[in-house]
């Protein structure tokens, strides 16, 4: 995770704003059962005497260091233009009390609403709130809309999801995100750790810190021990019941993004009077996301305000429901820096412009027409994925799926004619098969790409499903070996141009390392070729009116704070194969770089490097490891975590291993390990 703003000469900094900016640091909400959250407010100086709405910003990730850059940019933004922009550490986190004791707690949500309530009360405000949040943000702006407080009358989210279990970092089509589970936990598991600012709550930060390191547990334990959709995972996704819900909402997403599915689902569940956006990007807000075309989106998120808070005219009502952007066909690369194509527009969702069209797989093709009686077996390759690119790209150098050529020899492809004509999708495409499997426990993954005529292969779109879970992931049942099942597996939302003269690819695998863990036993699946076995496309018609849709303002932010540079950011991702032992493995270094805030003195850095190796032939072999460095301090004050994760697994349980170590001004104070282990569930 990158909280750094990339430089771009196409991004206006404003200096000058309708009204004059104060901030008030280090804030204390009190809670109703006596915990304070910290603060921070940006607002118009004259807010007393002239009220303005409030925008709620509500993270675990440390206001005053951690995200304190990107902060700079937007919440001043708000501010400047009549707003009180509030960014608060929710319990547990940052200079706030407590422990953070899992995602998306009740308790979380009910702080939420007590800061709400908090902000009713103070006189700059004029009793009407909004709540603006990406990922985590984005997930708890729709759970506290979903309780319905009065004083909030819209959300804008983004990077978020209405499914905790199906669509986000856990599990997805009922099978471990491998590459994401640990990764996410072990995450968490660090940032968890990290201590309040003796600057700010005085002497108790030392026991206050030893109390986190103790008593924060690691949150892999709790989401390995909830392997099916039940009650853990229903609360706080509102997609459970969407009727909860009763203000419009602003939902963003990018194509690079793991959470760009949830857009399409909120649009087609939520109030009428709520929008999405769809563009290019990755995993970040779209006024700096990568790749371009960025977006004054900080210009678009004031017309949504200024018309559900201050209830004027803005013309944001008036414009289609959906806007997105088609990318043109590109060659595989593992980043981009621009992806070419242009923005559409829908009226509603689903859209009467999208029509599915269905190819059948046949004979190693796709072709137009029903064929019957082929049979295909489909082996398991466990090394086959390691080219995937990571489930929720940032933006990073490497993110991104390589050239499909590298996966198609270890799973089995179904190549289309060349196109006659260019096609536009929009929407989910969706396989469906009729298949038997050798094994109790399979699952099947699928691969959708765009193949150049000079034979590059580009990875659009991709799905998978635990076929345990072919009927329900709360309720999954074992396969019998032999049986024929008739299935479907979505695959994730695209926009996306396929020319003239390129193929359509569809792969087909009943292993896909390091985005699944393995099946217990090696698996072999079989596909009948006939009226159920299909790849059905969402084919979007052009519109006249998407001519002139999507004309947004270039991209304009605050001043950045300043820093000073302590150690400059590097990724490695690379991919190796013993060819003696049959092991390969990724190894990814993020080394997010070393900054000191100029603002108030703190330094902070983070190094993580995440390894995945598997052996051949061998599912059993298949190991996570993640490992993080975390710096924080000013001057004399120097902390420092080292954390390591581990994931392994045998046939019947899963064993998993995290060691948490602190220093304080280079000397350890604290060192713990948890060991646990944990029942496979049908996964």
């Amino acid at each position: 995770m990158v909280f750094n703003i990339k430089d771009s000469k196409e991004r206006k900094v404003k200096t000058e704003y309708p009204r004059e900016i104060i901030k008030i640091d280090d804030v204390w909400i009190p809670m109703s059962d006596g915990a304070k959250l910290a603060a921070t407010i940006w607002l118009p100086n004259d807010a007393e005497e002239n009220p303005v709405p409030a925008i709620l910003e509500y993270l675990p990730y440390r206001k005053n260091d951690f995200t304190a850059i990107r902060d700079s940019i937007r919440h001043p933004y708000f501010a400047g233009h009549g707003y009180a922009s509030i960014r608060v550490d929710i319990r547990g986190s940052g200079d706030s009390d407590g422990i953070l004791l899992d995602e998306y707690l009740k308790q979380e949500q009910d702080d939420a609403l007590e800061v709400i309530d908090w902000i009713e009360k103070q006189p700059w405000s004029t009793r009407s709130v909004g709540m603006i949040g990406k990922s985590w943000g984005g997930f708890n702006g729709l759970q506290v809309a979903a309780r319905q407080h009065p004083a909030l009358k819209t959300i804008i989210t983004l990077c978020s999801t209405d499914d905790r279990y199906a669509d986000d970092v856990h599990y997805r089509g009922g099978n471990i995100l491998a590459s994401d589970m640990l990764w996410w936990a072990s995450t968490m598991f660090v940032y968890n750790a990290r201590p309040q600012d003796p600057m700010n709550v005085g002497s108790s930060w030392k026991e206050n810190w030893l109390d986190r390191l103790e008593n924060t547990p690691p949150f892999v334990e709790n989401w390995m021990r909830h392997q099916r959709r039940d009650s853990y995972w229903k609360h706080g996704s509102i997609g459970e019941d969407y009727s909860n819900i009763k203000v419009p909402v602003f939902a963003i997403s990018g194509w690079q993004d793991g959470y760009t599915n949830a857009v399409l689902r909120l649009l087609e569940n939520l109030p009428n009077e709520s929008k999405g956006l769809i563009g290019p990007w990755a995993h970040e807000y779209p006024e700096v996301a990568t790749p371009d075309p960025a977006i004054g989106f900080l210009q678009e998120c004031l017309r949504w305000w200024d018309h559900w808070l201050k209830g004027e005219e803005t013309g944001i009502m008036n414009e289609p429901k959906l806007i997105t952007w088609i990318q043109d066909s590109e060659l595989p690369a593992v980043n981009y820096d621009e992806r070419p194509g242009k923005w559409v527009a829908d009226h509603s969702w689903p859209s009467k412009n999208v029509k599915e069209q269905s190819l059948w797989l046949a004979e190693n093709k796709l072709v137009d027409e029903v064929k019957h009686g082929e049979t295909v077996t489909i082996p398991s390759v466990q090394e086959h994925g390691f080219y995937s690119g990571v489930f929720c790209p940032f933006g990073q150098p490497g993110d991104l799926p390589a050239d499909q050529r590298l996966e198609n020899g270890k799973s089995v492809v179904f190549t289309s004619d060349p196109l006659q004509e260019k096609v536009e999708l929009l929407g989910y495409p969706v396989l469906n098969a009729e298949l038997s499997a050798d094994q109790e426990n399979a699952f099947l993954a699928v691969r959708l790409s765009d193949k150049a005529p000079t034979g590059e292969s580009t990875l659009i779109s991709w799905g998978m499903l635990n076929l345990t879970h072919r009927n329900s992931h709360e309720h999954p049942e074992p396969l019998v070996p032999g049986e024929k099942y008739k299935i479907s597996v979505q695959l994730d939302v695209l926009g996306q141009q396929v020319p003239k003269g390129h193929r359509l690819e569809v792969a087909v695998s009943p292993t896909y390392w390091p985005q699944a863990w393995p099946s217990p036993k090696p698996v072999t699946l079989t596909l009948y070729s006939g009226e159920d076995t299909n790849i059905a496309l969402p084919v979007r018609t052009p519109q006249p009116e998407d001519e002139t849709c999507g004309h947004f303002k270039r991209p304009e932010v605050a001043k950045v704070i300043e820093k000073e540079i302590k150690r400059t950011e590097n990724r490695t991702r690379s991919v190796s194969h013993d060819l003696i032992n049959g092991i390969w493995t990724l190894d990814d270094l993020s080394d997010e770089g070393e900054r000191k805030l100029l603002v108030n003195g703190l330094e902070h850095g983070s190094i993580n490097k995440n390894t995945y190796t598997i052996k051949e032939n061998d599912p059993l072999s298949a190991h996570v490891k993640c490992e993080w460095e975390l710096t924080v301090g000013r001057k004399e004050w120097q902390t420092k975590l080292i954390s390591q994760s581990e994931m392994t697994s045998d046939e019947t349980t899963f064993y998993l291993t995290n060691t948490l170590t602190a220093f304080e001004s280079e000397k350890e104070i604290f060192k713990k390990t948890w060991k646990t282990d944990i029942s496979r569930d049908l996964v």
